[in-house]
């Protein structure tokens, strides 16, 4: 939303330290309120699938991040207590998910545990895979070629894709965007790969590329690049060589 509204000469790298930087300030600065708000509604609330029920959960949830986010004491063990704890899947993805973003150690075993759990369960998976993805952190296309070799993983599977590959190209700014160009060559090699699997998938993925031109120049020359090493490939599907032609006109 902030790099629709620049519009031009995004700098994605600044506007998530911006975001992070306010986060952290309004995290800390309202750590008891915040505190106190979940305590109230979120340690010891029983589930009830209604909408004031899941309005207390969003608040409890929102209250959490900030504290961890706003690097309060404890907020981590906090967030972990309420994941193992949890006694609905909102509650326990939103404290996998807080604990993910904000890194350290809690993180991976949080990570494991879920894969554990859920191992068996198609769609929650696609959101384990999909939250992996969308990790500001610089090594986060290391860690998906680690998970492209994970036994639950396939580029047959549709929907597995779109989580892993498509969740960083369409929902990571700042490592689709990087400033050395890797994501974007990154997303390159996996839209051709999937291409040769499913079209309509690396298509869909290819429309990551289509705010191109916002960035600053030294990005932009980067994803002209690698728009052209994808046009240039002659066995592309019909469905990919539209997409890329019009995002390259």
């Amino acid at each position: 939303d902030v790099a629709r509204e620049i519009g031009e000469d995004v700098d994605p790298d600044a506007i998530h330290l911006a975001r992070l930087t306010l986060r952290r300030a309004i995290g800390a600065a309202v750590a008891d309120t915040a505190l106190a708000a979940y305590q109230q509604f979120g340690e010891a609330c029983t589930y009830k699938p209604d909408a004031a029920d899941a309005g207390r959960r969003a608040l409890a949830n929102t209250a959490l991040d900030l504290l961890v986010t706003g690097q309060v004491s404890g907020a981590p063990d906090l967030a972990f207590a309420q994941f193992s704890n949890a006694n609905n899947m909102t509650d326990r993805f939103a404290a996998l998910a807080t604990l993910v973003h904000a890194g350290g150690p809690l993180r991976d075993q949080a990570l494991a545990t879920f894969e554990t759990a859920y191992q068996d369960n198609p769609l929650v998976m696609d959101k384990w895979f999909a939250l992996q993805a969308v990790t500001a952190e610089a090594d986060v296309i290391d860690r998906i070629r680690v998970l492209m070799h994970h036994p639950a993983f396939s580029f047959t599977n549709p929907n597995r894709t779109r989580a892993l590959i498509g969740g960083f190209a369409m929902s990571n700014a700042t490592q689709f965007h990087r400033l050395d160009g890797q994501g974007y060559q990154f997303a390159a090699e996996m839209i051709l790969q999937i291409d040769t699997r499913n079209p309509q998938v690396a298509a869909r993925i290819m429309t990551a590329f289509r705010s191109w031109r916002n960035m600053e120049p030294g990005r932009r020359a980067k994803a002209h690049d690698a728009l052209v090493q994808i046009a240039n490939r002659n066995t592309l599907s019909r469905d990919l060589r539209d997409i890329v032609e019009r995002t390259l006109t």
